[in-house]
């Protein structure tokens, strides 16, 4: 799996420098941060609701949804995956 979100972070990276008209993560990344933290917290929203809620099936989906809005999101922020696993890695040699 992690090789595949390095992967995604390269498509989203590749949208961002360069636009097509039909890409969803475009249309995110142009209406701007506020657009995109709203994403983010709609789907988080929606992981809680699924969690307590729903089936595997729609979790899965919906942890999907989140993980992928907030690739969008860091991507805006030149937020990186190394990024955030470094600071993980640094939080957990702490213990």
């Amino acid at each position: 799996m992690t090789d595949f979100l390095y992967r995604l972070e390269a498509i989203i990276q590749d949208r961002k420098q360069n636009p097509t008209g039909s890409s969803y993560t475009n249309k995110l990344l142009s209406e701007g941060m506020a657009r995109m933290a709203q994403k983010v917290g709609e789907e988080g929203v929606e992981v809680a609701i699924a969690a307590l809620a729903q089936g595997r099936t729609e979790q899965i989906g919906e942890i999907s949804d989140l993980m992928y809005h907030t690739l969008v999101m860091m991507a805006a922020l030149d937020i990186t995956l190394d990024d955030v696993s470094a600071e993980l890695e640094r939080r957990h040699s702490k213990r």
